[in-house]
């Protein structure tokens, strides 16, 4: 299994934006130095999160790294124009050496969309049309295509062509059903992100991602996986002192934009418990939750996303170096370990 990271880059706590992005190439080294397998950073364009061209910033990672795999998490493919982001992404690929990806949502926020003149109305739609002219723009350098949301392309050649053929294209979903199958229909590599609750109600998801992509005729079963906020520290009251209060104030931040009731220790505690979906405390502790989760689940890759509200970098870089050096090696082997039980059993 795959162990990444992934962070939407917070600007919280008073931390300037050139602060922010040197703290976040930092971690990303940190990351590629330690053998993890993918950094990934988020799209937004609101004053408290600092990147809202993710290319560029991972650009900047890939000049600095040599071995991790740099994503999008997520692309908000709705309000962009996917001939950009295709030639974004395959310039990060060759500069990288082939490590780029693309990972598509429809994203968790709506600013994006009256900032490039899109209709919220059109939410659905536009992802679905927009992710197939991104797939037909990976899958040749001249490209046919019409649709209602964008001027049509005949016979358009798309440059430069990426290192990686194809260009991996990642679908991420918070848990919508119709999001799910379009991916599985599609054979699209699957993000499930799981903010909340317990992991075990996305089960289902998974499950039915599996059998789309069986319906649809696809021989291989597509990656799948799966995205929650985590946090290390060498003891547990230490993690829960780093973390838990820029937590809940950044989920509260949040939650109060959407009308969600507020969320206080006991709620942490429910989230953090064995069966919950934070992946929070020492080592061991988490490698038990993170395996906990691939009973459920079966997946390929994990992404945990550490650096939440106004966390301090240095307790995020401990953290990063603890799942680096102490989870990933737990984990990895006892997920191999696993493996030839679940081939045996089909």
């Amino acid at each position: 299994m795959e162990l990444g990271l992934a962070t939407f880059a917070d600007l919280a706590g008073g931390i300037s934006p050139e602060q922010r992005m040197r703290d976040l190439l930092e971690e990303a080294q940190l990351a590629d130095q330690l053998g993890l397998d993918v950094f990934a950073i988020g799209e937004h364009h609101r004053p408290d999160y600092l990147i809202s061209a993710p290319a560029v910033a991972l650009a900047a990672i890939a000049a600095r790294t040599e071995r991790t795999r740099l994503s999008s998490a997520v692309t908000v493919l709705s309000s962009e124009d996917p001939v950009r982001v295709f030639q974004q992404f395959a310039e990060l690929d060759l500069i990288s050496g082939g490590r780029a990806e693309i990972m598509a949502g429809r994203g968790s926020f709506i600013e994006s969309f009256p900032l490039f003149g899109y209709d919220l109305d059109d939410y659905d739609e536009l992802f679905a049309e927009k992710l197939e002219l991104l797939l037909a723009l990976r899958d040749g350098e001249r490209v046919t295509w019409s649709g209602r949301h964008r001027a049509p392309l005949h016979d358009a050649g798309v440059w430069p062509r990426p290192l990686q053929q194809p260009l991996p294209v990642w679908v991420a979903v918070g848990g919508t059903p119709q999001s799910v199958v379009r991916a599985g229909a599609l054979g699209l590599p699957l993000t499930l992100a799981i903010i909340g609750g317990q992991p075990e109600r996305f089960a289902p998801l998974a499950e039915l991602y599996r059998e789309a992509a069986t319906a649809a005729g696809h021989a291989q079963r597509p990656p799948l996986a799966i995205n929650t906020h985590a946090f290390l520290a060498d003891t547990a009251a230490a993690a829960d002192s780093a973390f838990a209060a820029p937590y809940l104030a950044m989920m509260n931040r949040i939650g109060r934009e959407r009308g969600w009731p507020p969320s206080g220790r006991a709620e942490y505690e429910a989230l953090r418990s064995p069966r919950g979906a934070l992946a929070v405390g020492d080592p061991e502790q988490v490698a038990e939750k993170l395996l906990f989760e691939h009973e459920l689940f079966g997946h390929d890759r994990y992404l945990a996303q550490m650096s939440v509200g106004a966390v301090r970098h240095a307790d995020v870089m401990r953290s990063i170096e603890l799942f680096g050096t102490r989870v990933a090696p737990l984990v990895r082997e006892e997920v191999a370990r696993r493996r030839p039980a679940a081939l045996a059993q089909g």
